[in-house]
């Protein structure tokens, strides 16, 4: 373990805002290979970051104790975390000129930029240049660790996987309607390739209704992998031989651990886009199930299969 005052990175953001995050956090870790390196987050994501191997410790956002730094008084603002690191990098507050300020007093040479789109760049771009400039990415995907890959093969038998045969894992929630390409697309999709591998529906803990609405749509049976835990959900994408899914935390942890991926975007979100070369963001309308994107959605994911 490194030792020393170590690198604290902060960001509240959601799953696939931190996933985001990777190439920034390679970077981080490679300028300062003798710092540990601390996220600041919300604690599931936090210990994600932990068990794949991105970070060496995760603290919770909410117990960082930030809400005084947002207060221009004469009171000395006082953060144990940020006293205590040799690094600050927040991704959080940037548009705040009384936080930054405050912020600065505690880690002079702060680096404190706002995690949203900017110009060309996409936000993983933007988040890597805002801590290693114009140095080139490390975007090679995350590899679990062999406990995590077992445990989700083991998930993925225990709802009926033969362990061989090619499995396609579609995700259709997402954190928002807008988000969502409708069930039907899905599901044609899913029917078109039934005959080529097993279809696999996840289900994460807000997409009770949206699966069982894609599953009543189904032509052809399918496996549901229900609410498993991030880490060994992160072992079981692994396992699959393709991912078709909204734009979605779990579909940034898709991309990131090297499944390929097929990433549906609304045209207004493609800045959000995943950094791994084996995904690939298609835009399709999430308002009416169109032939066109149909058949380009069908199209990039058959070219993913045997």
């Amino acid at each position: 373990m490194a030792s020393g005052r170590p690198t604290l990175v902060i960001h509240p953001g959601a799953l696939g805002d931190l996933l985001l995050a990777v190439p920034a956090l390679r970077a981080l870790r490679g300028t300062e290979p003798d710092r540990r390196l601390q996220v600041a987050a919300q604690p599931r994501i936090g210990a994600l970051l932990v068990q794949l191997g991105l970070a060496d410790e995760a603290l919770a956002f909410d117990g960082l104790g930030l809400a005084s730094l947002f207060v221009d008084d004469d009171e000395a603002p006082r953060v144990e975390a940020v006293e205590r690191a040799g690094q600050v990098v927040c991704w959080f507050g940037a548009r705040d000129a009384v936080f930054v300020r405050r912020l600065r007093q505690l880690a002079p040479g702060a680096v404190v930029a706002s995690p949203a789109p900017d110009g060309e760049a996409c936000v993983w771009q933007k988040l890597h240049a805002s801590v290693a400039g114009t140095a080139e990415p490390d975007c090679t995907p995350v590899s679990p660790a062999e406990p995590l890959e077992a445990e989700g093969r083991a998930a993925l038998a225990a709802e009926g996987w033969d362990t061989h045969s090619p499995l396609v894992m579609i995700h259709a929630g997402a954190g928002g309607l807008t988000k969502r390409w409708p069930a039907e697309g899905f599901a044609r999709v899913a029917g078109a390739l039934a005959a080529r591998a097993r279809i696999v529906l996840h289900q994460g803990p807000a997409d009770r209704e949206v699966v069982a609405h894609l599953a009543a749509r189904l032509a052809v049976p399918a496996l549901v992998l229900r609410d498993p835990p991030l880490p060994r959900l992160a072992g079981a994408l692994r396992h699959v031989r393709a991912f078709l899914g909204n734009d979605s935390g779990v579909s940034h942890l898709a991309a990131a651990v090297g499944a390929p991926s097929v990433i549906l975007f609304a045209a207004a979100n493609v800045a959000w886009r995943p950094w791994c070369p084996s995904a690939s963001a298609l835009v399709v309308s999430t308002q009416a199930v169109e032939g066109p994107d149909v058949d380009a959605v069908l199209a990039s994911t058959a070219k993913l299969l045997p």
